[in-house]
């Protein structure tokens, strides 16, 4: 009898989630028929009907979610160790500026590192920048990988990037030779970034400047394939006498009348090569400051994909996103627990988890194909025979690279490999899997198998957002559309999680009428709500607090704290009026020819007094972005709003218990936005609000104050 290498567990909450369905559907619909018996805003009930909507759609994550344990000290008694599936790991960088080559260099060497066979183990990084900066590095961390490998193996080390690691502290001996090597590395590769280009003095071989000197006419846009075997299993050794695995530098092929579909672009390229020159059934893809935090975590994905009973339609093992450098109350809501623990725990009870982008493990059949009907062989993928650097496979792999490869083959992007047609292609390929019947599994071990870096500015956290959200209407209204296509091809509960997710950029609807309209109707004295002595004020509460109150339950299971909850609340009202109604327009504009889609990367490179604001739990407003003005012009309206309406309402008998739900929204939207509030008036540091963005923000509040006469009266 086969051993038992995972198993899983419905989570005890799903029971209380579905009589919590009931009872809170009940309460919708009396809301609902409140709105038609009471004379109420149009807008109130537009906003209303898209919060029941949003929840409903909610609910599908809510259902059946499962916990799972993996017991990967069992796969001895599987197959040995040698036998393991061959693994390809993809890592995409796209700007060494903003993405610098000595983090992706350390997420690759901390994936050359993981407890695998050597033979069986290789690391291709797509440089879609064509930089000789970023290939610089690789050089450099291919000759440090001899001594890192070994490094790690004999010492235990489970943070095997370098650059995490000796960030870590506690340094001597052995592991302080270790870090005078990582600084020289260092230091080489920024003398190259403060130059701008690779200056033929920093490179030892001969071989190496005959490299560099190829680079002189490249532009990002405009230059042929490069592909550089840098370690190779077959004849480079470690200082020990170790076999090394593979490590190939790819910058595919770029020329400006040619399509390269983004990031989905870049995998795919990376897929074909990777056929030609290892072809490994296993595939993990990476982002650039993606690392491993855990060198055992191949072995947690076999515990699935080598289930002889689990596996004939396992398209992929996803592991959540972690993260380090957050500060203690992560004000930008950096780890994403609703989606990359609760949703994906939610989502693997249906049809499996989504496709997040990284720390994934993908069965590499699944990228060309519908589920097999019998159970497929990894013994299929043959290895390489030929060295990697061979001739012969340098120009298959170079073929694989060409910017022509994909014309007039259509099936790339859309029936093949990682999909495009959206800026989103993780949740797109994860999506379009499942439609094809592949299943999904979430691995969430108690050690973090990955951890990266979130976005540390508030620009950069809403502008990713942004992006997203334009991704996902891109879905949303394509002939894919979850709710449409998803719930025919997958279940309905599945479909309802995907439109969910697909229809995120719309929270700004209610978002902006619950933040403006009460607002302005307490200004005017005009009540929108139930008396507080009124019974249906008591629907209105339930309402609330039960929301609230399951999201702050689950969150905490989760692993998360109380004032990480609050952030990840304010953040959610910050983007909603923000880059989810700036991510509307965009997307709204693209579709009528007024704007081009453009594909900004989020900085990973933090100024000193930023990052010293941000460990110190202060925002950073220092932008003059069109985003803080929507924010101050809601916090404005917000505060005047509710010292008008107090005084009128305190002034005028009864008026307290006919404004108390006005009231209290002001005051839930002001505590939230204490921070804008702060950056406007009070504070002097570089993190405060632009004056223009002051001025800007108090003008139109103005306005919309002095418009809402003539709604209001």
């Amino acid at each position: 009898m086969a051993p038992l290498l995972h198993t899983h567990q419905i989570h005890p909450r799903a029971t209380l989630n579905r009589l919590h369905f009931l009872l809170y559907s009940l309460s919708l619909l009396l809301l609902l028929y409140h709105h038609t018996t009471t004379p109420s805003s149009f807008l109130l009930l537009l906003a209303d009907v898209f919060l029941a909507f949003m929840w409903l759609l909610s609910q599908g994550f809510r259902w059946r979610p499962v916990r799972r344990w993996e017991f990967p000290e069992l796969l001895s008694k599987v197959t040995a160790s040698k036998d393991f599936p061959a693994l390809d790991v993809f890592i995409c960088t796209a700007d060494p500026y903003k993405e610098p080559p000595v983090g992706v260099a350390s997420t690759a060497l901390s994936a050359l590192a993981f407890d695998y066979p050597s033979d069986r183990l290789s690391v291709y990084v797509s440089d879609d920048g064509g930089s000789d900066l970023t290939l610089f590095a690789f050089f450099e961390a291919a000759k440090f990988a001899r001594c890192w490998l070994p490094f790690c193996r004999e010492n235990g080390v489970m943070e095997r990037s370098p650059e995490a690691y000796f960030q870590s502290g506690g340094c001597d001996g052995e592991a302080e030779e270790m870090k005078v090597m990582f600084e020289s590395l260092k230091e080489r590769v920024d003398c190259a970034m403060e130059k701008g280009h690779v200056d033929l003095n920093l490179v030892n071989s001969l071989e190496e400047k005959e490299i560099f000197k190829t680079w002189k006419n490249f532009t990002r846009k405009d230059h042929p394939s490069v592909i550089q075997v840098l370690l190779e299993s077959k004849k480079d050794k470690d200082i020990t006498g170790h076999p090394l695995p593979n490590l190939i530098y790819i910058s595919r092929e770029k020329r400006p009348a040619s399509l390269h579909n983004f990031k989905a672009g870049a995998l795919n390229t990376l897929l074909r090569v990777s056929e030609t020159m290892t072809n490994a059934p296993l595939i993990l893809t990476l982002d650039c400051d993606m690392c491993s935090n855990d060198p055992h975590a191949p072995q947690r994905a076999l515990c699935y994909f080598l289930d002889k009973d689990f596996s004939p339609n396992l398209s992929f093992v996803q592991f959540p996103q972690r993260f380090t450098g957050l500060n203690i109350n992560d004000i930008y809501n950096g780890e994403f627990r609703r989606v990359f623990t609760l949703g994906e725990q939610g989502l693997d009870g249906l049809q499996g988890a989504n496709y997040i982008g990284t720390g994934c493990f993908f069965s590499r059949r699944s990228l060309y194909s519908s589920p097999p009907v019998a159970m497929p062989s990894f013994d299929e993928f043959k290895l390489q025979s030929c060295l990697l650097s061979s001739e012969l496979v340098l120009l298959k792999a170079h073929e694989a690279a060409s910017s022509e490869y994909e014309h007039g083959r259509k099936e790339w992007g859309s029936q093949i490999g990682f999909r495009y047609g959206t800026l989103v292609e993780d949740y797109y390929t994860g999506y379009m899997l499942h439609c094809q019947g592949w299943r999904s599994v979430f691995c969430n071990p108690n050690r973090p198998a990955f951890l990266g870096e979130a976005p540390k500015s508030l620009v950069d956290a809403i502008s990713q957002s942004k992006r997203w959200f334009v991704g996902l209407y891109q879905v949303c209204f394509s002939r894919y559309c979850p709710l449409l296509y998803g719930c025919r091809k997958i279940s309905m509960l599945a479909g309802f999680c995907y439109m969910y997710y697909a229809l995120w950029g719309c929270w700004c609807i209610p978002l902006t009428i619950y933040g403006l309209l009460p607002q302005l109707a307490l200004f005017y004295g005009k009540s929108l709500f139930p008396k507080a002595s009124d019974p249906w004020f008591f629907l209105y509460a339930y309402l609330f607090l039960s929301t609230y109150i399951q999201d702050l339950i689950e969150f905490m299971e989760v692993g998360g704290l109380i004032w990480r909850w609050w952030s990840e609340q304010r953040m959610w009202l910050i983007k909603g009026i923000s880059s989810s109604t700036f991510g509307t327009l965009d997307f709204i504009l693209s579709q009528i020819g007024c704007s081009a889609l453009g594909f900004n990367l989020t900085t990973k490179v933090q100024k000193e007094e930023e990052n010293k604001l941000y460990e110190n739990g202060k925002f950073v407003f220092s932008t003059a972005s069109p985003f803080f003005v929507s924010m101050g012009m809601i916090a404005i309206v917000n505060v005047i709003s509710f010292i008008f309406g107090f005084i009128k309402a305190v002034r005028r008998i009864g008026g307290l218990d006919e404004m108390l739900i006005q009231l209290f929204l002001s005051g839930f939207i002001m505590t939230n936005s204490w921070p804008i509030y702060e950056a406007m008036f009070i504070r002097k540091d570089g993190g405060k609000m632009p004056e223009s963005v002051t001025k800007a923000s108090i003008l139109l509040s103005s306005i919309l104050l002095y418009l809402g006469n003539f709604y209001f009266t």
